[in-house]
């Protein structure tokens, strides 16, 4: 259950809406319900596991991107995952930065759109941020980031007028 929260705690600071389910069976009228975007699953869910989740899913003809989020770490288990119909698989322990990022790779590839602002380009004041293109501008001049200073500036960016932990900062920007 914790690293539910802390996922879905990650997902939302992303603006993306996010819905949980603590068994398969919960997962699966909530995948019917809501109409996401894409699925996270946990292989090893209560009631009904995360496969069978997706076999069912798959079955009523429902073709949302899913990722894989598990401790089963073999070859084995990655290609059951894949076969079955899963389009990512993230073993444990994982980075949140690592999972949002396969999120986003999916949908862009399902070609869905994101549950957050589409557009790329985040602003604050004459600050500009393209997510895509990875340029920083402000007023009329480009400003070269570092890798990590560009994460830094988007997390911030992300978050005004939010108050942001150190431990936060450290988790996105640098996967502590």
């Amino acid at each position: 259950q914790m690293l539910t929260d802390l996922l879905s705690m990650a997902l939302r600071m992303e603006g993306w809406e996010v819905r949980t389910a603590g068994s398969g069976f919960n997962a699966l009228q909530a995948a019917r319900d809501f109409e996401p975007d894409a699925l996270v699953l946990d292989v090893m869910m209560p009631d009904l596991d995360g496969m069978a989740v997706l076999q069912r899913l798959r079955h009523s003809g429902n073709d949302v991107p899913v990722l894989f989020l598990t401790a089963k770490d073999s070859v084995a288990d990655r290609v059951a995952g894949l076969t079955a119909g899963g389009d990512d698989y993230v073993t444990k322990p994982f980075s949140l930065e690592e999972v949002v990022a396969r999120l986003r790779g999916l949908m862009r590839r399902a070609g869905t759109a994101l549950t957050r602002d589409s557009e790329p380009i985040l602003r604050v004041g004459d600050l500009s941020l393209n997510e895509d293109s990875h340029e920083v501008v402000r007023g009329d001049r480009e400003i070269q980031l570092t890798a990590t200073e560009f994460e830094l500036l988007r997390f911030l960016m992300r978050n005004q007028r939010r108050v942001v932990s150190k431990a936060q900062i450290l988790d996105r920007v640098w996967n502590y």
